[in-house]
């Protein structure tokens, strides 16, 4: 027997809804009376997470549609060429992914809930770290084909590092070749999750009709157009024992995790239907266990039943426990209430800059936000007034006059940083910060014109500000500007960006390597500077020996290193010492063979020569810079190129490839153990920086994007002999070419 709920002139509801939801526009007057304390308890903040290409974006354009929050859909790389709403840059929707993450708000039956959809690429991955670190609960969407991912474990680790709730959402079902069974066995395998469905698809691939609700005990198929109408009725008979089983696991492992449930399983009793979904909710929350459902976003299928899941079991903001740290109290844990009556916290955990300045979001904790207050920055003292708060809907905003505990919102005129803690002034307490991932790859980059150098400088001050993986330094050594980022999606994002917001095109290339010179003999040198231009000319005569300084003896004088003075008489005359040291940081500034700096050489002056006229500082600086250059080229030089300790974390059935490929760019291995939980292989490696180049996308192909590493300065080498020649080569030919020019 079948029953319809039907959603007639854009009017939606939940099953558990009590009344017919309306969509309508919140008024910026009503915001007080619309967020009363009777139904605050009716808010949700959540994330929607997974691996690139999963459905996230498509899902989430399905809640909006759902929720009467847009009217038509639009699909990421559809066809009408608009784009989903979430995807608002330019870029995302060109390139059909998620590059920000982009928060809006919905209303669901009489519950209230803020979303955040974030990026699935590896690259992005510190939009997802930031979202996590202040929803109190998430969805993640795995593929139906493809299952549990690389970025899927990525979002795992990161739910785990917050204690984030989550349901699971198996997406795609309607594509060739899905198994929502194979991806749950994967959830619990390769996730270590207590999963289980809560859902059973009715048919798959082509077949792919609705869903058997496994608590409800009944069946879902979703009609209409956009699939608005959700019938409701029995279960197929020839599905009945799939039903049965499915039930009995679901039970099996809730029961795993529940006491109350576990008594009824071993007296073999089933529990009722309120008991159970009491039981689902308290074990999710407690991050013990994880109810999946299914469904096909693109296909308009199985969106509502997640949305009544995510108000059944998922947290309200203060069911989620959050503590912040008592700076006074030697940064001693305390426990956030989660009441408007409380002086105010909250965390500004993202920056955005639009055309009218700073946007900051901002999660509170607890207290309250009102437009015209004056709030405190808890990092530095500053007292901020609030002149403006918008919710976010994408790049839409919405005006509003205040904003309780547990809330998402935004405002502008708040000059701060990312994960600044806000307060009234009554607390010296801060927000915990998030995990920020080292970056994996650098580029030189340069505006192609001049007169574009102050744009360029505030691009990357403005992009370096929003995104804490974006990483900007001028190398010392090479002069260069060289950006750092999470991979080359990554770092091409912003300098495409850089290109369309501010007006600069940059040209690349890899960053120039921090070669050092030294030599491997001792060697004598009698050397005369000698200049007459008419009138007073120039004249200096230096004698005495270079040699080679020793790792032990350059830690015991503290610098690479070290000139030394053992001149008896006068034939050089001491005021002209200081002029010969300086000669020796000059020579040892720019090295003879490729222009580098010179280490582990030690100069001793010993005797020379001075003219009564032509004798000046000038003249003994620059013939001590060049007798060692000329030297330097006779006592055995060489090159030497920084070599990294590299870290690298694989699964272990991608150990021989990697090793491989480690060895082939001149890597030294180490070690390779075991990893302490028995998931993976660490393997460690020396490997010169020059080779480094380009490691993360092999690593990624290597491992299907499963693989991660890190690296860091470790020491200098010799150069084999045969790249010390094309080094000297191309540096003569660059500076012929400079001359030249």
């Amino acid at each position: 027997m079948a029953f319809m709920l039907r959603t007639a002139s854009r009017r939606f509801a939940g099953a558990n809804a009590s009344k017919v939801f309306q969509p309508q526009v919140l008024a910026t007057n009503n915001f007080f009376r619309w967020m009363s304390t009777d139904e605050r308890n009716a808010l949700r903040n959540i994330g929607i997470s997974a691996h690139i290409d999963s459905g996230k974006t498509t899902l989430t354009e399905r809640i909006l549609y759902y929720t009467g929050r847009i009217n038509s859909i639009h699909d990421v790389r559809g066809k009408d060429g608009v784009g989903a709403k979430m995807d608002s840059m330019d870029l995302e929707r060109e390139k059909g992914i998620t590059i920000q993450s982009a928060a809006t708000f919905c209303e669901w039956g009489d519950n209230h809930i803020n979303i955040i959809d974030t990026p699935g690429h590896v690259d992005f991955t510190i939009e997802v770290e930031r979202a996590l670190r202040v929803l109190d609960g998430g969805v993640l969407v795995l593929c139906g084909v493809s299952g549990v991912q690389s970025q899927s474990l990525t979002v795992d680790r990161q739910m785990k590092r917050y204690n984030v709730p989550r349901l699971a959402f198996i997406n795609k079902l309607d594509r060739q070749g899905s198994n929502p069974w194979s991806v749950i066995e994967q959830l619990r395998d390769q996730l270590k999750l207590n999963a289980a469905a809560v859902q059973i698809p009715i048919g798959l691939e082509a077949t792919h009709t609705g869903v058997v609700d496994l608590i409800e005990m009944r069946s879902i198929h979703f009609d209409g157009e956009k699939g608005e109408d959700l019938v409701y009725g029995d279960i197929p008979e020839d599905m009945m024992d799939t039903v049965e089983e499915k039930r009995a696991e679901l039970f099996e492992h809730l029961a795993e995790a529940d006491d109350e449930i576990a008594e009824l399983f071993l007296m073999e009793e089933e529990p009722d239907k309120e008991t159970l979904k009491e039981a689902i909710r308290r074990q999710t929350i407690a991050c013990s266990f994880v109810p999946v459902f299914m469904g096909s976003a693109f296909k308009n299928k199985g969106v509502q039943p997640l949305l009544d899941g995510v108000i059944e079991y998922l947290p309200e903001p203060h069911e989620k426990e959050n503590f912040a740290l008592d700076l006074t109290k030697d940064e001693e844990p305390v426990k956030i209430t989660c009441d408007d009556k409380d002086p105010l916290l909250a965390l500004a955990f993202k920056l955005d800059e639009t055309q009218y300045g700073q946007l900051t979001y901002m999660r509170i904790y607890q207290g309250m936000l009102k437009k015209g207050n004056y709030i405190t920055n808890v990092a530095n003292g500053k007292k901020i007034k609030l002149a403006r708060i918008v919710r976010m809907h994408s790049d839409d905003m919405e005006e509003i006059d205040g904003a309780g505990a547990g809330e998402v919102v935004a405002m502008f005129g708040v000059d701060c940083s990312s994960m600044d803690t806000f307060s009234d002034g009554s607390m010296d307490l801060v927000m915990s910060s998030m995990f920020v991932p080292e970056p994996v790859m650098s580029l030189a980059v340069k505006p192609k014109k001049t007169t574009m150098q102050t744009q360029f400088g505030k691009a990357l001050n403005k992009f370096s500000k929003e995104d804490p993986t974006l990483r900007v330094k001028v190398d010392p050594e090479t002069k260069e500007t060289i950006l750092s980022g999470m991979g080359e999606l990554h770092l091409e994002v912003y300098i495409e960006r850089m290109n369309r917001e501010y007006g600069v095109e940059c040209t690349t290339g890899q960053p120039n390597v921090n070669y050092k010179e030294t030599i491997n003999k001792k060697m004598k040198f009698d050397y005369v500077h000698k200049k007459q231009t008419g009138g007073a000319g120039q004249y200096a005569r230096v004698i005495g020996y270079l040699e080679p300084l020793s790792e032990e003896d350059q830690k015991e004088i503290g610098k690479p290193t070290e000139f030394e003075n053992k001149c008896v008489g006068t034939n050089i005359p001491p005021e002209y010492y200081s002029s010969c040291e300086k000669g020796t940081d000059d020579a040892m500034v720019e090295g003879a063979l490729v222009g580098a700096e010179v280490e582990g050489v030690r100069v001793v002056l010993q005797d020379g020569a001075s003219h009564a006229v032509d004798s000046s500082d000038m003249a003994f600086r620059t013939c001590m810079a060049n007798a060692i250059r000329s030297t330097m080229k006779k006592a055995d030089p060489s090159i030497l190129e920084p070599v990294m300790a590299v870290e690298v974390e694989i699964p272990s059935e991608f150990q021989g490839t990697v090793v491989a490929a480690l060895n082939r760019r001149m890597g030294m291995i180490q070690s390779s153990d075991v990893n302490d939980d028995g998931s993976g292989i660490k393997i460690v490696a020396e490997v010169p920086l020059a080779n480094m180049f380009g490691y993360s996308t092999e690593l990624r192909s290597l491992t299907q994007g499963k693989g991660e590493f890190s690296m860091e300065y470790f020491r200098h080498i010799q150069v084999p002999r045969n790249t010390q020649e094309d080094l000297m080569k191309k540096y003569n030919e660059a500076k012929k070419e400079e001359e030249a020019a």
